[in-house]
């Protein structure tokens, strides 16, 4: 096996990163990994299996030797099954640790005197491992020791399904006819080191089963105290000075992008190219390096910050991608990175000047917000930096009630915070009307909509909620005091919701359109039941707004099912955290985004 070829470039911090050339190595080994790791543990539960024709060779040696070996082999195949995700990541630490557990696994075997046919496999996979060695070259991802308490919870879980098969695999031989109460408090004794109620009939036996719980038992307990006792990474987080810097940038160069204001959403983290005249927000998320927008500061500093954002994804091995960038900030990235990008759908943008309730075209429109303005509803546009403590707290409240989920969701296109001192540039669209019965101090709020500046110029809608027993057509009220209410606070063009596939969904309902294109807006228009993307895309068009594409851009095909997944955790419409019976019980963390936190459903 020819030794790979390897270049290096430098990184943000002077050290060289090896650019790999063999690809396939980290995954093949990885697998091969995961393989051994399941066979040592099948092998470790189920007697028959461990029997073979050269099995009787095993009484040359102590019995406590080969009964150490097996409950080793164990704890080994659990560890390489837990680490070999990682080393398909190329992480440096994985490929440390399982370069020394795979020779103790091939000793292992050896000890116990059969299946030497895992351990001639478990000896290749080890040399291949230690030639392709630059391929394993990633630091390790942020951490928190909130992966200390899910560890024990998961390996007690793991730990214990494997040894009620270990005892129930040994009903054979032991004595009598042990209850389920009795395997149950067996292994429990056994998981802490202390021999349980049920005996065998024979000591290599009861030494095997002693010696496999003790060693689950040991590793759940060693791995969880290490994991709390690892000094924490931070989540992502943008602090003072970062923010200050972003909103130097912003002001300068604010009015590129409509979701450049996003980048200050207090969870993200940002990276400055090395002049400090371009940012670029984003958040590491299940291995995904997940940008948002294009990136903020002086186009001609873009590269800079690319290359420092492609190198700290290289460093860690993580997936670089970009959520919603404009078509300039998309062939910059694909230029400067080599990466691809995707059309995912268009922003709908309304110049305020072309906006007008007038002609055929905006008929349903106008005669719906009559409608609504004659059922009583008032609207007040107004600057945050207008409101009152009073007005903050209860439009606060009344947008937190009208969520529709737990989870509050948002992150490329949502600032996910309201009435912060620093935002007080935003502009809130409320409707009111009072509630007849209602007891005295009801707030008469009905719909709130929440825009971020947008340059010097410009809105961009950031939350649009209203009460689910208000009249509908009341959004639509919203938009138009708000588009109408822009030429007094000096703002031009207003960038509206977000519509997901828009050009096919328009292009698959036109004559002529072809069955593949037929075919696919049939399927968005399915997925619109679950997700809004139709709806959308119709509320949207009733504005005559500019549509502007934006894209994602990605290394290549095979990773846009992982960013889809990415993508869909980040923006809080897949939510892996603990039950909340047991979420009463963790400290709470700071709040990156403290204030109001009502992200928007753009």
């Amino acid at each position: 096996m020819s030794e790979p070829v390897a270049t290096e470039r430098p990184t943000r911090k002077g050290l060289p990163i090896p650019k790999v050339s063999r690809p396939w190595v980290p995954r093949a080994v990885g697998y091969a990994t995961a393989l051994i790791g399941l066979f040592d543990i099948i092998a470790g539960v189920a007697p028959h299996i461990r029997e073979s024709k050269v099995h009787k060779l095993a009484t040359l040696l102590p019995g406590t030797v080969t009964t150490v070996a097996t409950a080793l082999s164990l704890v080994i195949g659990i560890v390489l099954i837990m680490l070999a995700h990682a080393l398909r990541r190329r992480k440096a630490r994985a490929f440390r640790a399982v370069a020394v557990l795979l020779p103790v696994g091939f000793v292992m075997e050896l000890l116990r005197w059969h299946h030497t046919g895992t351990a001639v496999i478990t000896l290749v996979v080890w040399a291949v491992l230690l030639i392709n060695h630059r391929e394993f070259y990633a630091l390790s991802d942020p951490r928190t020791r909130w992966r200390a308490a899910a560890n024990a919870v998961v390996m007690l879980a793991l730990s214990f399904g494997l040894g009620m098969i270990i005892v129930s695999a040994h009903a054979k031989t032991t004595v009598g006819d042990p209850t389920l109460r009795e395997r149950f408090w067996e292994v429990f004794w056994g998981l802490v080191g202390i021999g349980g109620p049920i005996h065998y009939t024979g000591d290599r036996t009861g030494d095997l089963v002693y010696y496999s719980l003790a060693g689950l038992g040991f590793f759940t307990a060693v791995s969880t105290i290490w994991l709390a006792l690892r000094p924490s990474k931070p989540f992502a987080v943008l602090d003072a000075s970062e923010e200050q810097q972003v909103r130097e940038l912003l002001g300068k160069h604010g009015a590129r992008d409509s979701l450049g204001y996003f980048a200050l959403r207090r969870d993200k983290s940002v990276l400055f190219s090395p002049t400090g005249k371009a940012a670029i927000a984003y958040r590491v998320v299940s291995g995904v390096m997940l940008a948002s927008g294009d990136p903020i500061g002086d186009v001609e500093a873009w590269p800079g910050a690319i290359k420092v954002f492609m190198e700290e994804a290289h460093k860690h091995a993580w997936v670089p991608a970009v959520m919603g960038c404009s078509e300039q900030g998309g062939e910059v990235w694909t230029r400067e990175a080599g990466l691809d990008a995707l059309e995912i759908g268009d922003e709908a943008i309304v110049e305020v000047a072309d906006f007008t309730l007038e002609g055929r075209a905006m008929r349903n429109v106008r005669q719906m917000v009559k409608r609504i303005e004659r059922a009583g509803y008032e609207c007040r546009v107004r600057r945050v930096e207008d409101l009152d403590a009073r007005e903050r707290d209860a439009i606060r409240n009344a947008a937190d009630a009208w969520r529709g989920t737990e989870t509050e969701r948002g992150f490329s296109m949502a600032l996910g915070r309201f009435g912060d001192i620093r935002d007080e540039g935003c502009v809130v669209v409320t409707a009111h009307k009072a509630i007849e019965g209602a007891p005295e101090g009801t707030s008469d709020i009905r719909a709130v909509l929440h825009f971020v500046p947008w340059g010097k110029d410009g809105i961009s809608l950031d939350l649009m909620r209203r009460d689910r027993d208000a009249d509908p057509g009341l959004n639509e009220l919203l938009i138009v005091k708000a588009l109408q209410a822009c030429p007094e606070l000096g703002v031009n063009r207003v960038s509206l919701n977000f519509a997901m596939f828009r050009s096919a969904l328009a292009r698959g309902e036109r004559i002529g359109a072809g069955p593949v294109l037929r075919a696919w807006r049939g399927l968005l228009v399915f997925l619109s039941r679950w997700f809004q993307i139709e709806s959308l895309y119709k509320f949207n068009a009733k504005f005559r707004p500019i549509w502007e594409p934006r894209f994602l851009v990605y290394p290549s095909s095979t990773d846009l099912p992982r960013i889809g997944i990415a993508a869909l955790q980040a923006e809080a419409f897949l939510v892996m955290e603990l039950p909340k019976f047991l979420r009463r019980f963790q400290k709470a963390a700071p709040e990156p985004n403290a204030a109001i936190t009502v992200p928007a459903q753009r």
